[in-house]
C-alpha cells in the first residue's frame, strides 16, 4: 500500500477506537455538503425514488448505500482534522438530498461517525423525489431548543423546505441555522420566478430572526443553485451594501468553488452570516476569522478532468454510470472563533 494512503488509513481507523471527550472549544466549523443522493435502498411508495432501489435504472445495492456512508464519513472526519492529527470535529454539518430519517440514523450511528456522538434534526417536506435537508450537531456541544420546516412551495410547484434550527452551544450562546436547497434553473420564466419568491422569503425569515434575536448568530447556508452574483436570486438574500449579512462566497476568486459544471467552477453553496461577527464586536460571542467561505479540496473528492485538463469533483453518479465517488458538491465551510472581547460571551 503507498505510504500517504496508509496513513490516510490508519488516521481513519484510530478515529473509529479512540474515546472522545467532550470539551468546550475556542473555534467551531461549520458546513454545508450537498451529499448527492444519499437514498435508502427501500422502495417508497410515495416518493419518485425508484431508480435508487436494487431494481431501479441506478442499480442502488446495499453495497453502493454502505459505501456511501462511509465515503460521507471520511469527509465529515477529515474536515475534523487540522493536519497536526488533532480532532476538531465539525459543531454542525447542514445537508442536502438526505432521503429520510433512516439514512441519517444510519450515517450517524451504523458508520464510525457515531464516536462523535451526532444527532440529527430532519422533516420530510413535499419534494417529488423525497429529497430533504437536514442538519448534523454534536450533542456534547450544540443544544437545539427550536426546529421547524418552513414550506416554501408554491401552487404548482413542490420543493424542499427551508429548515430551521435554533440552538446554544454549551457556553449558552445562541446559533441559529437556516439550511436551504433551492430548486433548479430547469423550467425557463416561471422556475426563475418561483426561485425568486423562495429568495424573498428566506430574506423575510432572517430579518425577522435577526430582529428577535439580536445577539444570535445567524448561519444561512445551502445549495442555491446559483452563483454569488446572480442578482435576482442572491441579490434578493445579501445584497453587497447590507448591513445586516454577509455572502461570504461573494468575493471568490476564479477557479474556486463547491460545483464544476463543464469544467467551470462556481460556488452555487454558499453561507451567509449575520454581520455582527464579521468584526470585532463586543456584543457578539463569536468572531469570524475570515470573510471568506472556503471549499472542502481533499485530493480523495476529486479526480482529473482530462477534457479540461484540471480536476473534477469524484461524483457518485454520472447519469446512470456508477462511479463510485462521494458527491457531485464539495463541502463549504466557515470556522467561527470566541470572541474574547465579547461583554456577551461565557469565557
Amino acid at each position: 500500500m503507498h505510504k500517504k494512503c496508509f496513513l490516510t488509513f490508519l488516521f481513519f481507523c484510530i478515529v473509529a477506537v479512540s474515546p472522545l471527550k467532550s470539551v468546550a472549544q475556542d473555534c467551531y466549523r461549520l458546513v454545508f455538503w450537498n451529499v448527492e443522493n444519499l437514498f435508502d435502498t427501500w422502495d417508497d411508495s410515495t416518493r419518485n425514488d425508484d431508480d435508487f432501489t436494487p431494481a431501479g435504472k441506478n442499480r442502488w445495492s446495499q453495497k453502493r448505500y454502505k459505501t456511501k456512508l462511509n465515503h460521507l464519513y471520511q469527509t465529515i472526519a477529515a474536515l475534523g482534522d487540522d493536519s497536526s492529527g488533532h480532532l476538531n470535529m465539525p459543531l454542525v454539518v447542514g445537508l442536502a438530498e438526505v432521503e429520510n430519517d433512516k439514512v441519517l440514523r444510519d450515517l450517524t450511528k451504523g458508520t464510525p461517525l457515531r464516536r462523535f456522538n451526532y444527532g440529527y434534526i430532519h422533516f420530510d417536506s413535499p419534494d417529488a423525489r423525497g429529497i430533504d435537508n437536514a442538519l448534523l450537531y454534536r450533542r456534547s456541544l450544540y443544544t437545539p431548543f427550536y426546529s421547524q420546516a418552513i414550506n416554501v412551495c408554491s401552487e404548482r410547484r413542490s420543493t424542499r423546505d427551508i429548515l430551521l434550527v435554533e440552538g446554544t452551544d454549551i457556553n449558552g450562546d445562541t446559533l441559529i441555522f437556516l439550511v436551504n436547497h433551492f430548486p433548479s434553473k430547469r423550467g425557463g420564466e416561471t422556475a426563475e420566478k418561483h426561485r425568486a419568491s423562495i429568495a424573498g422569503r428566506l430574506r423575510h425569515i432572517m430579518d425577522t430572526l435577526s430582529a428577535a434575536h439580536k445577539a444570535a448568530t445567524i448561519i444561512v447556508m445551502g445549495d442555491f443553485n446559483a452563483s454569488p452574483d446572480d442578482t435576482q436570486i442572491m441579490g434578493k438574500i445579501a445584497k453587497d451594501d447590507d448591513n445586516s449579512f454577509v455572502n461570504l462566497m461573494a468575493n471568490a476568486k476564479p477557479g474556486e468553488g463547491s460545483y464544476n459544471y463543464q469544467g467551470h467552477w462556481s460556488f452555487i453553496d454558499q453561507i451567509i452570516v449575520s454581520k455582527n461577527i464579521t468584526t470585532v464586536n463586543p456584543n457578539s460571542p463569536f468572531l469570524l476569522k475570515t470573510r471568506q467561505g472556503q471549499s472542502f479540496r481533499a485530493k480523495f473528492l476529486l479526480i482529473d478532468d482530462d477534457k479540461n485538463l484540471s480536476k473534477k469533483v469524484y461524483r457518485t453518479y454520472l447519469g446512470i454510470k456508477y462511479l463510485g465517488g462521494y458527491s457531485d458538491h464539495l463541502p463549504v465551510y466557515i470556522d467561527l472563533y470566541r470572541n474574547k472581547k465579547s461583554l456577551t460571551g461565557r469565557d
